[in-house]
């Protein structure tokens, strides 16, 4: 098994453990949704952090018909200044909530990609339990 940061196992590797950090920052965020003036947290997107450690990974637009990777208009943005509590925080349950559960549905699917992997790789070996 390659260890480089292209390989599926070690990308799946590294998913998983952006998404153990990623739930302990949204958890903290939780902890502090009553705490006097404090603001809510999150990780940067994987593909972010991947590029920001020379994983090299980067996806690319090959067809003008594949969607873009940018950042959809659409999307909502975290509460802003307006929507502050009078005590100055900021932490919307519901929208960690949500990150939480979309965090431990990427985790699920993580996971069984990891496991698949593993799977082949015994299938390879002759090794099938």
């Amino acid at each position: 098994m390659s260890q480089r940061s292209t390989d599926p196992l070690a990308l799946a590797g590294q998913k998983l453990h952006w998404l153990d950090q990623r739930q302990r920052v949204l958890a903290q965020n939780i902890a502090n949704a009553n705490s006097p003036g404090y603001q809510p947290q999150d990780l940067a997107p994987f593909a972010q952090a991947l590029e920001r450690a020379g994983a090299g990974v980067a996806m690319a637009r090959t067809d003008a018909q594949h969607l873009s990777t940018g950042v959809d208009p659409r999307a909502r943005k975290d509460r802003n200044n307006a929507e502050r509590k009078p005590d100055g925080n900021a932490v919307s349950l519901d929208q960690q909530a949500l990150k939480v559960a979309e965090t431990d549905q990427a985790h699920q699917l993580a996971l069984g990609l990891h496991r698949s992997w593993v799977g082949l790789f015994r299938s390879a070996l002759g090794r099938n339990g």
